[in-house]
């Protein structure tokens, strides 16, 4: 990877990372719901004008867009919105990893491999460890809510294989236009007049939250993820997603001062180690047995 664009990979995973800190500050502007159908408007406006719609069936760039859009991020801003930390929401939501490849088994029929199995038995541990500790208060609805998000977003990224070959930062900015107004109608219908009160009368935190999102975490962020992973094999760009939760969960403590008790630290430990060994897991392997032989 040349140098340019090895600091677009550190662009893209501390851009995606800081956008945990602008969801916990938006949705104390507006209900999440709302935040999120305008995260997504305004990714896809004025975007849509300059980019060109990608070769993709409609079918599903409106599915991929409700299920990231609607699915995934709908519930993570909802789980943040309800109390969960923004920190430990960046690190949990990554079970994406292996809600991806879980489906791809169901669906698509690519089994996993022995080193992908022991990686989501790593994170899958942590999140017990983790769900310990949450499960027996009242935070249990967040945490559930940021693991469906992430099994939401794996569904999505079976949409988007399913897709096949096509410029990726178009199907993302297009499916964006699936999300906003199923969003809407929703938090217009659960939120009532505080809905509408954001929407007509936005204030300064909640514009900045909304540009914060749409132009750093969608156009940015996703953006000059999808352009790396369509030039790079995706062992040379996953490596970087480590980074996304560090800078969440250390944005998190350095902002709002979000500590992790003894046991959830743990837990993230256990999390992370997956998501390295899965990284790295079939390297190190192949490694030990050329030099074993």
């Amino acid at each position: 990877m040349s140098p340019r664009d090895t600091l677009s990979a550190l662009v893209a995973a501390v851009a995606l990372g800081l956008a945990f800190i602008a969801i916990k500050i938006g949705v104390r502007a507006a209900p999440p719901l709302l935040l999120t159908a305008l995260r997504f408007a305004f990714a896809a406006v004025p975007a849509i004008f300059f980019v060109r719609p990608p070769r993709a069936k409609v079918g599903l760039v409106i599915l991929y867009g409700l299920l990231i859009g609607a699915g995934n991020f709908g519930l993570l801003f909802l789980a943040i919105g309800q109390g969960m930390p923004a920190g430990l929401a960046s690190l949990v939501i990554q079970l994406q990893a292996f809600m991806t490849v879980f489906l791809a088994w169901i669906i698509l029929g690519e089994r996993p491999s022995g080193v992908q199995m022991t990686a989501v038995a790593l994170s899958l541990l942590g999140i017990a460890v983790i769900g310990s500790v949450r499960l027996g208060g009242v935070s249990v609805w967040p945490f559930l809510m940021v693991v469906l998000a992430a099994l939401c977003w794996g569904a999505g990224n079976i949409a988007g294989k399913l897709a096949g070959r096509i410029d990726m930062f178009a199907f993302t900015i297009w499916s964006s236009l699936a999300a906003p107004l199923p969003l809407l109608a929703l938090s217009i219908f659960v939120d009532g007049p505080r809905a509408i009160e954001a929407l007509v009368h936005p204030s300064l935190t909640l514009v900045l939250c909304v540009a914060a999102l749409a132009y750093g975490g969608t156009v940015l962020g996703f953006g000059l993820w999808s352009r790396l992973l369509a030039r790079y094999p995706a062992s040379e760009v996953a490596p970087f997603a480590l980074l996304i939760p560090i800078v969440g969960m250390l944005s998190g403590w350095l902002i709002f001062a979000e500590p992790l008790s003894l046991i959830e630290s743990f837990g993230a430990l256990l999390v992370m180690a997956g998501l390295s060994f899965n990284i790295f897991g079939e390297r190190l392997w192949a490694y030990r047995f050329r030099r074993a032989g």
